[in-house]
């Protein structure tokens, strides 16, 4: 492998991240990993361990942190001015036929590849979630195949979570008219809002009061995915640190492993906190 290069980006199926994420680290080499990072967790311990011995960055692509109207809501939740966190819940959906028309042909028709709208879509919410509020604890998961024709995998999904003393509820769907994605957080003082279809960030503090609105548009669907990459940049040049870290991927890819694991077994799932906890 040539050794040359500043970091390498990993934009592979899911399930064939990790194996090329440690042949990368093993000659030394920075990383991008497209998210989620995996569709196990296995060989995870080795990755963790590679990459610190060779002193590495390594960072996974949630692009959700890089939008500046999910990083408004970041610093508003983390000033403390709307106090304790106390319900979170995520309302999305869209007509991903549209978007995506080759979905039955690609990675996303087998769950083993990383496809499901739990793996796929969903986890960027969940993800979101956990860089406001922290990691989830526990989850519960109804899912089902409603519509999408020529997959099997789960188009519809309805999470309850918990994280620490907040509650919280994710649900999407992938084939409503409306490309809509609204994240509301409750706290003590205040609720805060972000719809990225809208791109506006707003907020509200008294009963009955108004929304404060704060637009954030970026111009042309891609910016966001090209803020990410120079977010990167700027973390390889020591200006920053990553959006997510490896830690905070596989904190993410547990609860995928997790969301999945509740699907199957309809119940309530622990997941198992921190990282280098074994595969």
């Amino acid at each position: 492998m040539d050794t040359h290069w500043d970091a390498v980006l990993i934009a592979t199926p899911a399930h064939t991240h990790i194996s090329i994420a440690l042949q990368v680290a093993l000659h030394g080499q920075n990383l991008l990993i497209e998210k989620p990072l995996s569709t196990s967790l296995e060989g995870i311990t080795e990755l963790q361990h590679t990459v610190k011995k060779k002193n590495l960055l390594a960072a996974v692509s949630y692009n959700y942190r890089a939008h500046p109207g999910f990083r408004a809501m970041k610093t508003a939740i983390d000033s403390g001015k709307f106090g304790k966190p106390l319900q979170f819940y995520v309302v999305a959906g869209q007509n991903f036929s549209t978007y995506r028309p080759a979905y039955r042909d690609i990675y996303f028709a087998d769950r083993s590849k990383g496809g499901g709208a739990v793996q796929d879509a969903l986890t960027h919410s969940l993800n979101i979630g956990e860089w406001f509020l922290g990691p989830i604890d526990r989850i519960t998961v109804d899912a089902a195949h409603q519509l999408l024709e020529g997959v099997t995998v789960e188009d519809t999904v309805h999470v309850l979570t918990r994280q620490g003393s907040v509650m919280g509820s994710y649900t999407l769907n992938l084939y409503q008219q409306p490309n809509e994605s609204t994240l509301t957080l409750v706290c003590e003082k205040g609720t805060l809002r972000f719809e990225l279809h809208k791109e506006c960030f707003r907020w509200m503090d008294t009963p009955e009061g108004i929304w404060h609105e704060e637009p954030h548009t970026l111009e042309g669907r891609d910016t966001w995915y090209i803020l990410n990459a120079a977010f990167f940049l700027d973390t390889l040049e020591g200006k920053m640190e990553p959006l997510c870290s490896l830690d905070d991927g596989i904190q993410t890819l547990r609860v995928n492993l997790a969301a999945l694991a509740a699907m199957e077994s309809q119940q309530w799932q622990q997941i198992k906190g921190g990282v280098d906890a074994g595969s």
